[in-house]
């Protein structure tokens, strides 16, 4: 592989790969690199998890709890959710397979559930775990597990499901944002498979799938075309059956790895590939990642980096030395993805909408800070905790008065503490060697060059700066 085609394919399923990563993969072809991303996959995630997370509690009724309880249980909340956002960007910055990060990070967009519904971190620990766990293999047996997940089935509200009183919700978006995608379903098809799914619900003690019989439609349903007294398991193989599904993801997997606008002509053959596979992601993933689309020029640059990209990539590119992550899981969170709690049913939209005035200029801010000094980066976070409390009390639910001051001293003493060795990280490169550096953090040529006597930090900062940076 050449240089800048080594460098695509790291950056784009992985988070800023660095000069020896890049170097490492020119030694390879196409296929042989793409063999050695997916080898390094389906493994669990190395960082160990909250304790609390082991062990399932029922949330508790709020309109049951006087203020008092509700207060604690909200409090206890916010805390654990900022400790499992903190748990994932650790695991980020630190996995030996970001392909798997990515990948995990695609499905929770995907098959998306948030926190402000679901209300237990427990249950949205454990679908992390079977997404990063089913990430790389085969989606019928993916989609089937997900369905039956307590935190998908409160989200969509399928553990609700009565016979005398089908939900819709699950029936619906199964088929339009999971498998098949507007125009291929009726909304007939919609209210029989609802049918379908009663039944499904969740032991509330153990925070589990269970199956209640008598609360199971099992009458005859026609759904897609077909008649039958159809269970949910058989709705998701009708719907599995149908030549759509596999275009459908492998569409969105391009958009995701590839650019925004699949062309047809170079999308077919891979889903067909997909779909004679039986689901396997990783043929998907091999026809994608090996096509001479994804190498070619008018697909260079073209993706914006998420918050997640943005903020991850720049750590490990820089090889930032991390300690507490709080301050990144909130500083992503104010550049609008804040983990474990997708905006709607749809997932964050990504694409251009990352980017407008507010963002970009929080992205500015960001790298400003992380390239200061220790001492000027703490005089300059004076107003973070505030701004970081106001982002929590937004997205989490937290009411404005609650107090954040633990929070903001965890912010204020993470960004203090971050270190950049500027005399290590320049070592890769030959002395002066301006090009090279440019190569490595850009995919493409930058916008504007900086000033002919910037060195050290303060070329970083200028370079992180050209709009270029903000492109995968």
């Amino acid at each position: 592989m050449r240089h800048d085609d080594a460098r695509q394919l790291l950056n784009r399923t992985g988070f800023a790969a660095d000069l020896d990563e890049i170097e490492a993969f020119t030694k390879l072809s196409r296929n042989e690199a793409v063999e050695k991303l997916l080898a390094r996959t389906g493994r669990p995630a190395a960082t160990p998890p909250p304790a609390w997370a082991m062990t399932y509690e029922r949330p508790p009724r709020l309109k049951l709890l006087d203020e008092d309880a509700r207060k604690r249980f909200r409090r206890r909340l916010r805390e654990q959710v900022i400790e499992l956002r903190n748990w994932w960007i650790t695991e980020m910055l630190t996995t030996s397979s970001p392909f798997t990060e990515k990948m995990t990070l695609f499905w929770h967009n995907h098959f998306t559930s948030s926190i402000r519904k679901v209300r237990s971190p427990v249950l949205m620990y454990r679908q992390n775990h079977l997404l990063r766990h089913y990430a790389f293999g085969n989606f019928r047996d993916f989609l089937h597990v997900v369905a039956k997940d307590p935190a998908m089935m409160i989200w969509l509200d399928t553990a609700a499901d009565r016979k005398r009183h089908p939900n819709e919700n699950f029936s619906r978006e199964v088929m339009e944002l999971f498998t098949l995608g507007l125009g291929h379903y009726t909304q007939r098809d919609v209210t029989e498979s609802a049918r379908a799914y009663t039944g499904w619900s969740i032991d509330r003690d153990r925070g589990e799938f269970v199956f209640r019989p008598r609360q199971h439609d099992d009458g005859p349903k026609t759904f897609l075309g077909r008649t039958g007294n159809f269970n949910g398991d058989e709705v998701l193989d009708i719907i599995l059956d149908q030549p759509a599904v596999a275009g459908f993801i492998t569409a969105k997997l391009w958009r995701h790895f590839v650019s925004l606008n699949p062309d047809p002509r170079e999308l077919q053959p891979i889903a067909r590939r997909f779909r004679e596979s039986g689901y396997d992601i990783k043929v998907a993933l091999r026809g994608i990642l090996a096509s001479d689309a994804f190498y070619a020029p008018r697909n260079r640059a073209v993706l914006f980096k998420s918050p997640v990209d943005f903020v991850v990539g720049t750590l490990r590119q820089f090889r930032f030395d991390v300690g507490d992550a709080t301050p990144f899981s909130f500083i992503c969170a104010r550049l609008g993805q804040n983990l474990f709690a997708p905006p709607n049913v749809a997932g964050w939209p990504g694409g251009e909408a990352w980017i407008n005035s507010n963002t970009l200029l929080a992205r500015k801010q960001f790298l400003g800070r992380i390239f200061r000094g220790q001492e000027r980066m703490a005089a300059g976070l004076s107003g973070a905790p505030r701004m970081m409390q106001a982002t929590a009390n937004r997205m989490m639910m937290v009411a404005p008065k609650t107090a954040m001051g633990g929070i903001g001293r965890r912010i204020t003493r993470g960004m203090t503490a971050l270190h950049f060795d500027e005399h290590r990280w320049f070592a890769q490169f030959e002395p002066g060697d301006r090009a090279a550096i440019e190569r490595v953090i850009y995919a493409g040529r930058p916008v504007q060059q900086p000033r002919p006597g910037a060195t050290g930090v303060e070329l970083l900062k200028e370079l992180t700066l050209d709009p270029m940076y903000e492109l995968i």
